[in-house]
């Protein structure tokens, strides 16, 4: 019975945003251009530090990984929202939604660690700058990158594993536009007790750790930053690290929201709202944030753009 409830749904309906039929073209354009400058602005960002050799530091390395993981993030779901509401088209292959729900866990979790990781970083930067060249070695940026990909494949194949187990019955309507966890495991007709609690347990824990990394490395920065009688650089730190939890808070408290509390929601179109930010604004604020701020980054744009006016 369970193998033959599993073959018989062969595909899902996505339901996608809450708008009117009349503003489809309007939020078309609106989404395509997010994701056009999610995709153009963190590349931007990725190839300015590869090519200049001085920003071939720990920040600007973990901050090219984050960029390419937006990239990722991003096109897992933005990509098959668009062309549904191009062609008016709902449905999505059943292999395709649960390949969609491995790398949008995959990614997602991925930039809960690389903000971790850069979390970390700038701590031992402002905290130890003494030590900070023989902390920040650069095997150790390569292992907390690739002990990050570890366990966030190991994080998002265990939640693939538990959901193909599965049953779904008649009901084949996700009301959102990508095939969210969530939303599945309430489709299902099968006991998920096992899913929730790897959720709330395994799930909270890999989301409770990079969180309080974060909030940890910049409580000591600021404890740090307040012992300086500089106007100038307690200005620039906090507006750095400000920017950055604004970022934090924005993604951490809309992801704890859609993962955690969306039974208490009394709407899904808040529920929606929420995955809107942490899917498309984030990622597409974390390059102004991040870089388009940064002297640097600006400073290695004008060499590429000067360069390239030359060439011709």
């Amino acid at each position: 019975m369970k193998r033959e409830n599993q073959s018989s749904m062969s595909e899902f309906l996505l339901l996608g945003l809450p708008i009117l039929p009349e503003q489809q073209g309007m939020f078309f354009a609106l989404f395509l251009g997010m994701y056009l400058t999610t995709v153009l602005g963190n590349l931007l960002i990725f190839l300015l530090i590869r090519l200049d050799p001085r920003l071939h530091t720990p920040m600007y390395f973990f901050l090219s990984h984050l960029a390419l993981t937006d990239v990722s993030f991003s096109s897992v779901t933005i990509p098959k929202m668009l062309i549904n509401m191009l062609t008016q088209q709902q449905s999505i292959p059943y292999v395709e939604c649960i390949s969609q729900v491995y790398f949008f866990i995959l990614f997602g979790c991925l930039d809960n660690f690389l903000l971790a990781v850069m979390a970390y970083d700038r701590y031992v930067a402002i905290c130890q700058p003494l030590h900070y060249t023989a902390v920040m070695r650069q095997e150790l940026c390569i292992s907390l990158v690739a002990v990050s990909w570890f366990f966030c494949c190991i994080h998002a194949l265990l939640h693939t594993l538990l959901l193909i187990q599965l049953s779904f019955c008649a009901e084949n309507t996700i009301p959102n536009f990508f095939c969210d966890l969530p939303a599945l495991l309430k489709m299902s007709c099968s006991d998920i007790s096992i899913n929730e609690l790897v959720i709330f347990t395994e799930g909270g824990m890999l989301f409770i750790v990079p969180l309080s990394i974060i909030l940890g490395s910049y409580v000591r920065i600021g404890t740090i930053v307040l012992r300086v009688p500089s106007t100038k650089r307690l200005f620039k730190a906090f507006s750095t690290c400000g920017s950055h939890l604004f970022v934090v808070s924005l993604y951490y408290g809309t992801l704890a929201g859609v993962y955690f509390f969306s039974s208490l929601w009394d709407s899904s179109d808040k529920y929606i709202i929420a995955s809107v930010i942490y899917t498309i604004v984030t990622p597409m604020l974390n390059p102004f944030i991040y870089s388009l701020r940064n002297g640097d980054i600006k400073q290695a744009l004008e060499i590429v753009l000067k360069r390239a006016n030359f060439l011709k």
